[in-house]
C-alpha cells in the first residue's frame, strides 16, 4: 500500500482524485477530505491510501 500527500488548490486535488479513480492499475482505499494549509486560504493537502490492483 503507498499513502500520498498531495498538496494544490481545491481544484488540482479533485482532478488528481479523479485520476486516481480511473487508473486501470490502482485500487484507491481512501482519499480524505482537503485540509487548508496554514498560512494560505488558496492551498489545500489532502491523502490517499492507494494499493495495486490484483490480477485475477
Amino acid at each position: 500500500m503507498l499513502k500520498i500527500r498531495v498538496q494544490g488548490t481545491l481544484q488540482d486535488i479533485d482532478w488528481f482524485k479523479r485520476l486516481l479513480r480511473k487508473h486501470e492499475e490502482i485500487e484507491v482505499q481512501e482519499v480524505s477530505e482537503p485540509f487548508p494549509n496554514k498560512g494560505t486560504n488558496r492551498y489545500f493537502r489532502a491523502y490517499a491510501e492507494v494499493e495495486r490492483k490484483r490480477n485475477r
